[in-house]
């Protein structure tokens, strides 16, 4: 009997751990709660439990430093966290429920840019910040908003890098940017088709010429139909966008088609964990990041990207490579704590205002945010898969290494 109620506690903990805020109190402090309505179970769940774990490394680290400090006073973060289920309409009922009957006043972000687009309103409507770190849609900041603050780089910048990129080898190859083929595959979401905008703004500024230009299928469980057309037309370029189970499921019909396209650029790369699923098969792939542990990158918090590498493998188990969207999380927490104490109050105008005013350098990057609330302090980087490593090649100020092309599958 004493064995069976073991387990009746842990499984109650382990819900509770979802459920309810993590607190790590250090008497005398309060507690500042911030709520997140995030998706753990449904297509984003991915992802979704990357960024949990980047927020709670970073809840620990602000209250093991001491905390949040306002007028003498030190505050606790804790985070109240529900399951969005990686429903747009969901996120805004929890956002309601955070709002209204948990009387959270301050918000950390949803993932994906479809989920932050329902959640947008509701903290407009009620007047109640947000940082955010996983909805990149630049369309998020085109509407007004003023209590949405976001870390990362805009969608539109993810695959960008890849054209130019590819442009430069056809010169270096004596050809014309025009003869370059380029075919492309996008889930039709906010995000993956702001990621199509800049491609297309891209292609259109570097002259390189469109083949296949398709829509992924909803579930993302099956992209053999476009696949199959690559194959036949032989592009120099696929590029695909479709979040961890498109980029999942990229690797693996790939590599089952056999398809020998000289350069791959995918989203999602890393959280999808395509190297650890498909070894060598997805060697030379180019993977966009918001982040990466060799940039030179330095905070008060985490110290250098490198060191946060470390202490992130070091707490979480089954990270060969730490995801961006973990980073990124981690990010907009340090933003929250600078901002409580910008402010010197917890009165949620002060707070956002002092937010809208942020200039910090983080393990993360520079933080700055424009009068829409997008990071303007950042840029994106492109990584590609060398022998089983994420190594940054572009832009050239950033690479540790240079550009494998054409890509050798093993």
């Amino acid at each position: 009997m004493v064995i069976s109620n073991r387990f009746v506690l842990a499984a109650v903990a382990a819900v509770a751990a979802i459920a309810a805020p993590s607190i790590a109190f250090a008497a005398p402090c309060g507690t500042i709660t911030l709520g997140s309505a995030i998706s753990f179970t449904g297509k984003y769940s991915t992802n979704g439990i990357h960024a949990k774990n980047g927020y709670d490394i970073a809840v620990k680290r602000v209250n093991e430093m001491g905390g949040v400090k306002i007028g003498g006073k030190c505050y606790n973060l804790a985070v109240k966290y529900y399951d969005d289920e990686s429903t747009p309409a969901r996120t805004a009922q929890l956002l309601e429920r955070l709002i209204k009957q948990d009387g959270i006043k301050y918000m950390l972000g949803p993932y994906s840019s479809a989920t932050t687009k329902a959640a947008a309103p509701v903290i407009e409507k009620y007047k109640i910040p947000m940082v955010e770190a996983e909805g990149a849609s630049r369309s998020l900041f085109n509407k007004g908003y003023k209590y949405l603050f976001c870390v990362i780089s805009t969608s539109e910048q993810y695959l960008a890098s890849s054209i130019a990129l590819a442009a430069e080898i056809a010169k270096k190859m004596g050809k014309k940017p025009g003869d370059v083929k380029v075919a492309m595959a996008f889930e039709n979401d906010p995000f993956s088709l702001d990621v199509r905008a800049g491609v297309i703004d891209d292609i259109k500024k570097h002259g390189l010429k469109i083949v296949i230009d398709d829509k992924l299928p909803r579930d993302l469980s099956d992209m053999s139909a476009t696949l199959t057309k690559v194959r036949a037309l032989k592009p120099d370029l696929l590029l695909i966008s479709g979040h961890s189970k498109g980029a999942a499921t990229a690797g693996r019909q790939i590599a089952e088609m056999k398809i020998d396209t000289p350069m791959i650029a995918l989203t999602h790369c890393e959280a999808a964990k395509i190297v650890k699923k498909y070894g060598g098969a997805v060697n030379g792939f180019l993977c966009p990041t918001q982040w990466a542990e060799t940039l030179s990158y330095k905070g008060k918090y985490f110290g250098t990207a490198a060191e946060y590498d470390k202490l992130f493998k070091a707490t979480y188990d089954g990270y060969k490579n730490v995801p961006y969207q973990a980073a990124q999380a981690s990010a907009a927490v340090l933003v929250w704590k600078e901002g409580f104490e910008a402010a010197g109050s917890l009165d949620t105008e002060k707070v956002r205002d002092a937010l809208a005013a942020t200039k910090m350098q983080t393990f993360y990057g520079n933080i700055k945010f424009s009068k829409a609330g997008n990071n303007i302090a950042k840029p994106m980087v492109l990584r590609q898969i060398q022998d089983g490593k994420f190594n940054v090649v572009a832009p050239a100020k950033w690479a540790s290494h240079k550009v494998v092309y054409p890509r050798m599958a093993k």
